[in-house]
């Protein structure tokens, strides 16, 4: 919105929904509907749920949270946007494994709580890039300890600041452990990581563990923006431009055309000029693009997969352009050579 929009009675409003949803434990749920008056009963909800389970990044959760309190008590100085703000900083910081990595819910629920409560799914307690999750989080931070001045009205304490240069480099840490080496060469990253072992994990189940076309790119840009990088960062953000250019597609655009049912159905269309696509999952042992229906079976093609999860999911991607595009003037800013 507009940056006037944040002082509005508008803004307060949604404030007052984002300050009442916020969990005991300083992080929210996700897809709350902050921009609608909340009823009663709705509130009733969040007041008595205060203390279960539910915190998350998923979604751009707890993070789009924060980045609106900032903005609205730079506007209206009302002491509670602050404290909630604070209370979910202190949230991201409890949430960090000592890994360096992220899950996407937390607290972490175990199997039999997410089969019981059925809020979560088994792949929560992850490392968890999928949808920028991790680096969301990450990008926060860096903006917290380098006096972005969106945050500058918060006034934040340098102890805090200095909570989130060291909860971001030990972030970067685990992003330099969990990125995928072939041939001891670094490539890029599964969407998410065990967070035990660091490696490739599945998610939902046509989310198999393999190197990812597409969250890989946040990943890649976030190193890209560390000024004065180490050489196993620049190692990282070299290996995987190169993974990036190996695996684009060419001659190839998606499309949609309509079925004998009278359904639009996305399909894979021939174009000798197309600009170059990468496919969101490639297997990690024949790095070939795979797709998957519910039922977590590959195959090789878009056409062979369920019309449900073909037309309900994005399957390709041109993000990683932005990967290579960036790569010359970041090599020339860090004097490499080409």
């Amino acid at each position: 919105m507009p940056v006037q929009w944040y002082g509005t009675d508008e803004a307060k409003q949604v404030a007052e929904n984002v300050l009442i949803s916020q969990k005991e434990i300083g992080g929210w749920a996700k897809n709350e509907p902050y921009h609608h008056p909340f009823s009663d009963s709705l509130r009733t909800h969040y007041l008595r749920t205060k203390t279960e389970k539910g915190g998350t990044f998923d979604n751009g959760s707890t993070i789009s949270e924060l980045r609106f309190l900032a903005k609205v008590y730079s506007h209206l100085k009302d002491e509670r946007y602050k404290q909630a703000f604070e209370k979910g900083v202190n949230y991201i910081f409890m949430a960090q494994y000592e890994n360096g990595g992220w899950p996407q819910y937390f607290p972490v629920k175990d199997a039999r709580d997410e089969i019981l409560l059925d809020k979560t799914e088994p792949y929560s307690m992850h490392i968890t890039f999928n949808d920028n999750a991790m680096v969301n989080v990450m990008t926060l931070l860096k903006d917290l300890f380098s006096d972005n001045k969106e945050f500058a009205s918060l006034n934040i304490e340098k102890e805090t600041k200095e909570k989130a240069r060291k909860a971001f480099e030990k972030g970067v840490e685990c992003i330099l452990k969990t990125q995928i080496q072939v041939n001891h060469h670094p490539t890029v990253w599964c969407a998410q990581h065990n967070e035990k072992t660091l490696a490739p994990a599945n998610a939902r189940a046509y989310e198999l563990a393999s190197f990812s076309g597409a969250e890989s790119v946040g990943i890649a840009l976030l190193l890209m923006d560390i000024d004065h990088p180490s050489k196993a960062i620049i190692s990282a953000v070299t290996g995987a431009e190169k993974w990036f250019e190996a695996h684009e597609l060419k001659g190839i655009k998606i499309g949609s055309e309509t079925d004998q049912n009278g359904q639009r159905n996305r399909v894979v269309i021939e174009d000798k000029n197309a600009s170059p696509i990468w496919a969101r999952f490639y297997d990690l042992t024949t790095e070939k693009p795979f797709f998957c229906s519910r039922d977590g079976i590959k195959k090789n093609t878009l056409a062979e997969i369920s019309s449900e999860r073909r037309n309900g999911y994005s399957w390709y991607t041109d993000a990683p352009e932005k990967v290579l595009a960036r790569f010359p003037k970041w090599q020339k800013k860090n004097h490499l050579s080409k």
